[in-house]
């Protein structure tokens, strides 16, 4: 007689899947690992369907209204966590899940946790944004909405039996700040997968002409240092007269349409594209293509204690990185990259300049990248931690 996989239950309202590599990843190594897996998320352009099953994944999702101000986020997070609220109560009633996961931010899917744990459902916390320093970041202020945040974050640690933490900056937060156990909270590293995410021949016809290609892969928020990368790029450009680089800026957010029309206005068309969403091959076409990868992320205190995804996905493909001095970006790239004085623009500059204009210190830092992608930084190793913290969550 077969045994009944133990169901578990991933709630997301960031992105949706698969687009959102470390939660699909999740979900494909804790259904390799023999769990019935859920996943609630939000609709997305290229991923409207409400319902459908990907890769032996079940995947529920809802329409998701974006905000730009502190109060249009409550309108917004209401309108979600309604839909989530709903469609956890389908789940549940097809699968009676055992463990609800829920992925910041924002830090209001506790809610959905305390009312399942009334049934005895685990509830895990994976812990992917500092919301109290993002809100900060975005709106420069620490005012009523602010003291929600902090509120909610708080509330979420105590309701969680297990926190998942993104890097070690985290795991501090949560034994601090959420007041978690050591034996409870678990790094679990959003690492590339080196079995999916793989290097293939460049095809020089994106660089459309140009010796060099620099590229730049994220969301477009007001957090996350596209404007200053087009400072940094104007400085080359015009500053230091090169037009033989070509800078392609992968992704889209809520700043796309103004750091366009930025780009515009400091000339830059001819050198600066804006691709919007790209497929995942179409993303490895351009980072095998490439010569060097950017994360041009200012100096907040959220950043400061982030991992970036995109430094950890260049240094897969064997690209240099040039970065901001960050402490979680430093500990991620470490000899992968060159760093610029945070915030200056203009050290930036030189240095994506020092990284083009050498062959030889472009394959060392690539190498170096590489090298700690393989032997620390991937999936592999990774997904032993997301399996341990199931475990103690269960009871295992």
């Amino acid at each position: 007689m077969q045994k009944q996989r133990t169901s578990v239950c991933i709630i997301i309202e960031n992105l949706p899947v698969p687009v959102d590599r470390r939660v699909w990843q999740e979900a494909r190594a804790l259904r390799d690992a023999g769990y019935r897996v859920s996943v609630i998320c939000p609709k997305a352009r290229g991923f409207e369907r409400g319902r459908e099953t990907l890769e032996d994944i079940e995947i529920y999702r809802y329409r998701v209204w974006e905000a730009s101000r502190p109060l249009g986020y409550l309108v917004e997070y209401a309108l979600a966590f309604a839909a989530q609220f709903v469609l956890s109560l389908r789940v549940y009633t097809r699968t009676r899940f055992r463990v609800l996961q829920a992925c910041n931010p924002p830090d209001t899917i506790f809610l959905v946790g305390i009312f399942f744990k009334l049934f005895g459902v685990r509830f895990i916390f994976d812990h992917h944004d500092l919301n109290p320093e993002l809100y900060e970041a975005k709106f420069g202020r620490r005012d009523f909405g602010y003291k929600l945040v902090c509120w909610a974050e708080r509330l979420t640690f105590w309701t969680a039996d297990v926190s998942i933490a993104t890097n070690e900056s985290y795991c501090e937060v949560a034994l601090a700040r959420g007041k978690m156990r050591r034996e409870r909270t678990f790094v679990v590293r959003s690492c590339p997968d080196l079995t999916r995410m793989q290097k293939r021949p460049a095809q020089p016809e994106l660089k459309e002409g140009r010796c060099f290609l620099a590229v730049y892969l994220g969301v477009m928020g007001p957090q996350d240092g596209l404007d200053l990368l087009l400072e940094s790029i104007d400085s080359v450009v015009h500053g230091s007269n090169r037009q033989d680089i070509l800078f392609v800026l992968i992704g889209t957010g809520s700043e796309s349409a103004r750091l366009k029309a930025l780009a515009a206005q400091k000339g830059l068309e001819r050198l600066v594209r804006f691709p919007g969403h790209l497929s995942d091959d179409e993303v490895a076409a351009y980072f095998s293509t490439a010569d060097l990868g950017v994360a041009p992320d200012p100096p907040t205190p959220m950043n400061d204690k982030s991992t970036m995804n995109k430094i950890l996905e260049y240094m897969t493909f064997g690209l240099p990185v040039v970065l901001y001095d960050l402490t979680e970006g430093r500990r991620s790239a470490d000899g992968g990259a060159l760093y610029a004085r945070p915030g200056d623009t203009e050290d930036f500059a030189r240095a994506m300049l020092r990284i083009l204009d050498s062959g030889s210190l472009r394959k060392e830092l690539g190498a170096c990248g590489r090298r700690r992608i393989e032997e620390s930084l991937n999936w592999q190793i990774e997904k032993r931690s997301l399996l341990a913290a199931y475990a103690a969550a269960l009871g295992h």
